[in-house]
């Protein structure tokens, strides 16, 4: 879309997540609802939750980025105010919407707090915002547009560059050599139906090394992993591997798991964990890296260190602004920035792109229609 464009409010979508030991399993009941998970299940997962007292800090999080993006804002002249609203927790989405009409903003621009191309980072928000504006009785009188995917916007990647300098730094003070560290990029696992069928459909995306297809979601991470070790660690050995599995055994989940990853090391010292994946410290970072991971690491005699994510990293902040930026002033293709070779993302997203068939159609908005 290289043409300006008017909106007069940013939507700030997220996850959502419990703030108490009462909201757990409410909360886990949203996260799966229509799958007829029972209770017990939940309790399972729930456990995460419950070790941090039952609050997720992603909330708290968002409420941090939120006030970040309006001072940034403001810094650089744009009249735009943030409205935040959360997929599977208060606020809800519908909740944001309409305190948005009631002010006069009716033309939306949303900032989703997911990086990269795939059915739950992407399209899945587009598809709660389109039963949000059904929730709230607004699908004639309020228009939702989206930001690019912005996995390789410099303000997303500088932070992970950082720690990653910085942890390195430290394992190398410890008397380790760069020949002895391993850089774990890391990030959530999807089923590999789901990773073939993300991003646009009819481009092609590589294939891995045994020859099959890669998706968007997969190509996305390594290129912006290979292009994080490159400037902060040229000569560091690195891997792309993945956390948070779910879902039947006999269904092919995207691998290897970190976990795994660690336990086959051969010849190192030392790991540097990068949630090149993850906007911020949320359950899945806390448990799944900060617990399980660094565990499995201290267990087999490993230096460890986990790297931050962006959180409010004055680059990123600044970056998520420029996003909206490109589409208030039109910007052209050629001066929007992008650090990888796939370059920056389409604003509106492709038909098809990163369906899941397995959960049936949904309408979907800022998508072409299929």
């Amino acid at each position: 879309m290289e043409q300006p464009t008017r909106y007069d409010a940013i939507l700030l979508s997220s996850f959502g997540g419990p703030e108490g030991q009462d909201h757990v399993l409410p909360f886990l009941r949203n996260v799966t609802r229509g799958r007829g998970i029972p209770d017990e299940r939940l309790e399972e997962v729930a456990v995460h939750y419950r070790h941090f007292d039952g609050v997720s800090p992603i909330n708290q999080q968002n409420r941090d980025l939120k006030a970040a993006l309006e001072r940034r804002l403001a810094e650089r002249g744009v009249d735009l105010p943030v409205y935040w609203g959360n997929r599977n927790w208060g606020p809800y989405l519908d909740t944001a919407l309409t305190q948005a009409h009631a002010a006069g903003h009716d033309r939306l621009i949303a900032v989703a707090t997911s990086a990269y191309s795939s059915y739950s980072s992407c399209r899945q928000y587009r598809e709660d915002w389109a039963d949000a504006l059904e929730a709230s009785g607004l699908q004639a009188e309020v228009q939702i547009d989206k930001v690019r995917a912005f996995y390789n916007h410099p303000g997303f990647v500088a932070p992970f560059v950082e720690g990653v300098q910085q942890a390195v730094a430290e394992a190398r003070e410890a008397g380790i050599a760069d020949t002895e560290i391993e850089l774990l990029f890391v990030t959530h696992s999807i089923p590999e139906d789901d990773a073939i069928r993300s991003g646009d459909q009819g481009f092609d995306y590589g294939a891995r090394a045994d020859g099959t297809r890669m998706g968007a979601y997969e190509r996305q991470h390594l290129d912006v992993s290979a292009y994080v070790a490159e400037q902060a660690a040229p000569g560091v050995a690195w891997q792309l591997v993945y956390q948070s599995r779910s879902g039947p055994p006999s269904q092919p989940w995207l691998e290897p798991d970190i976990n795994d990853a660690i336990e086959e090391l051969e010849g190192r010292k030392a790991v540097v964990i990068v949630p090149i994946g993850f906007i911020s410290d949320h359950m899945e970072v806390m448990w799944d890296l900060d617990e399980e991971a660094l565990e499995t690491a201290e267990e087999h005699g490993l230096w460890a260190r986990r790297t931050p994510t962006p959180g409010v990293h004055e680059a990123f902040v600044d970056g998520l602004v420029d996003l909206v930026l490109e589409r208030v002033e039109g910007r052209p293709v050629g001066a929007r920035a992008a650090v990888t070779s796939l370059g920056p993302a389409p604003d509106v997203v492709p038909a098809r792109d990163s369906e899941n068939p397995r959960l049936g159609f949904r309408p979907a908005i800022a998508g072409l229609q299929p």
